[in-house]
């Protein structure tokens, strides 16, 4: 008797040993067999990132988003923000043609992978990138992943990317508001040009620009230091015209978030604050705004008011411009003797450039790689060339 108490004593022990193993272990994958439902969730598999359903500010819609096991805020990706449910009913599944899905109580699909796929044998998975990646189980071949479609946060290893021609592919969007994590006004990705630069969009005008990629850095973001000590990366394939940004800081928790208000932050994890230290802000002044003070303005926070017009221009607008109203621009006092190339005289001398320190150039610049020998005098003439009368 005593033998076979002990030998069930025994078994039981295995069996909560088993019991308590089960529960340390996270679940860090979705499969056909076990999805997840409103409250449950996923976690990756070293517990850095949490998969499951939130209620943003003051809202009681209900998304699927991705955050930090340690920060709730902020949310780094959400599957269906054009979307929400609107109860706790939500499911996040692996559909039959093999795509991830957030169903409703009703078993609609709010939103989808929707990728082409052959391969019904997936599951997905959180990984400690803040990654969820569509796998084929059999080969472990990607099928979809949520770098792909980022929302408005940019995690360590996600590529933004852009064609010199035909603009943006993969970018942020801000959300709408801070209750509502749908589509905002203001993007943020690689622009469209033969030098790769970063710009912040309201809709489609220009709100901010990094100024140009120089090979090491953004010129027009002052406390930017070289990528071999940063982390940025940005490759250009003339060939192809694709554009490729991203970022990777080993040992980090560093992030890029664009705000409801267009500002884009890079934060880092102070673990003794406990809380997120913002030490990059895009837009610290109106100056930082793009076309504040309007064409061939000049603006200086340091100066009241902060808009001037540049030597040899005035206000187009005086009544305007006297208002603290700048969008007008300014005009040129007199116009440029655009014929002056062809003349040797006097005449020739009367227009020259104004040299100008610490200024972001126009959007248009270009490119043209000549040797160093007599390059000024080059670039003046090209200068001269393609940019007579503006």
């Amino acid at each position: 008797m005593e033998l076979r108490s002990r030998r069930i004593l025994f078994v039981i022990a295995i069996l909560l040993s088993g019991f308590y193993t089960y529960l340390g272990t996270a679940i860090d994958t979705i499969t056909v067999s076990q999805p997840i439902r409103d409250p449950e969730t996923i976690t990756s598999n070293g517990s850095v990132f949490i998969l499951g359903f939130f209620s943003p500010g003051n809202s009681s819609n209900r998304y699927v988003g991705i955050w930090y096991i340690k920060k709730s805020e902020p949310v780094v990706w959400i599957a269906n923000r054009n979307k929400p449910l609107h109860d706790a009913s939500g499911v996040v599944a692996i559909s039959e043609d093999g795509n991830l899905v957030v169903l409703n109580g009703q078993n609609e699909v709010l939103w989808s992978s929707n990728v082409s796929n052959s391969v019904t044998n997936v599951s997905a998975q959180l990984l400690d990138t803040g990654n969820l990646v569509l796998r084929d189980i059999n080969t472990r071949i990607r099928i979809w992943e949520s770098f792909q479609e980022p929302t408005n946060t940019i995690l360590a290893g996600m590529e933004l990317s852009s064609h010199m021609r035909t603009g943006p592919i993969v970018q942020l969007r801000s959300w709408k508001s801070p209750s509502d994590p749908s589509p905002g006004s203001f993007s943020f990705g690689i622009g469209s040009s033969n030098i790769p630069e970063g710009f912040i969009w309201n809709d489609s005008q220009v709100y901010w620009r990094t100024g140009p990629w120089n090979g090491h850095l953004f010129i027009g973001i002052p406390l930017m230091y070289s990528s071999y000590i940063d982390g940025y990366k940005v490759l250009a394939d003339a060939q192809t015209g694709f554009v490729n940004f991203s970022y990777w800081f080993p040992n980090t928790s560093m992030i890029f978030v664009l705000t409801t208000l267009g500002i884009l932050e890079a934060r880092d994890w102070d673990d003794e604050k406990n809380d997120w230290d913002v030490f990059f802000w895009s837009r610290e002044t109106e100056c930082d705004v793009y076309g504040w003070c309007g064409a061939f303005g000049s603006c200086n926070p340091e100066n009241k008011p902060i808009c001037s017009c540049l030597r040899g221009f005035e206000p187009k607008d005086m009544e305007e411009w006297s208002r603290g109203n700048w969008t007008n621009g300014c005009v040129r006092k007199r116009p440029l003797l655009c014929d002056r190339i062809n003349k040797t005289g006097e005449v020739a001398k009367e227009d020259w450039f104004l040299k100008l320190e610490m200024m972001k150039l126009p959007i248009f610049c270009g490119k043209i790689a000549y040797p160093c020998s007599g390059l000024q005098r080059v670039l003046l003439e090209q200068l001269f060339l393609y940019s007579l009368c503006i």
